[in-house]
């Protein structure tokens, strides 16, 4: 039986992993077999990534070096967690995943995006989300909430992040049955979480 795909989007401080850990928790008590991942690491190797390109130092990387690191990871949690967790049936919640690779590098840095989605559908093994959330959020706001402590993303200007709060809306426009969008400043933490549940709930019972 293979399992079910989620995944959790959205720009800088939105919450996003509170909410994925929240619906793990909820679903395992329901008696699913859970699988909560993040992206970019999960695996050994994608973690050594991830610390490569958050790292603040490494100002000269390029958006097309970026880019590929993203897929390069992305290739390593698909073969060794992704693929055989949901071979085996489980549920499968990822904290980011191709949808952030098209937003922040293809709307953000410019990339052009039929080359992320060619290089996205190598890199997945064509593994898509049956349900994505996208956690919506003003862009100022979501800088402030996310600290003052800023890894190598979060330092890109202003333009840079609402051009991805864009991307993410123009996705969501293009694919809603997939893209769930849920407005963060609309309601506290527990009424979006309930909204997350629902749509959960719909797929898992189908």
């Amino acid at each position: 039986m293979k399992g079910k795909f989620i995944t959790f989007e959205g720009s800088e401080g939105s919450g996003k992993s509170t909410h994925a850990k929240l619906l793990k928790d909820y679903l395992k008590k329901k008696g699913f077999s859970v699988e909560l991942i993040r992206e970019p690491g999960g695996t050994r190797i994608s973690e050594k990534i991830r610390n490569i390109i958050l790292d603040p130092k490494n100002k000269a990387m390029t958006d097309i070096c970026e880019t590929l690191l993203y897929m390069a990871a992305r290739v390593q949690i698909v073969k060794e967690v992704i693929k055989p967790a949901l071979d085996k049936g489980k549920i499968v919640i990822c904290d980011r995943f191709l949808d952030s690779t098209i937003v922040y590098q293809g709307y953000g840095g410019g990339i052009d995006l039929d080359l992320i989605k060619k290089l996205g559908n190598l890199a997945t093994l064509g593994i898509k989300p049956d349900l994505t959330f996208l956690l919506d959020i003003e862009t100022k706001e979501g800088l402030r909430r996310a600290g003052k402590i800023k890894d190598r993303i979060e330092l890109k200007s202003l333009n840079y992040h609402k051009r991805v709060r864009k991307g993410y809306l123009a996705l969501a426009k293009k694919e809603p049955a997939r893209i769930k969008v849920v407005c963060v400043e609309n309601h506290n933490k527990n009424r979006n979480q309930e909204i997350i549940r629902k749509y959960a709930d719909r797929l898992l019972c189908r």
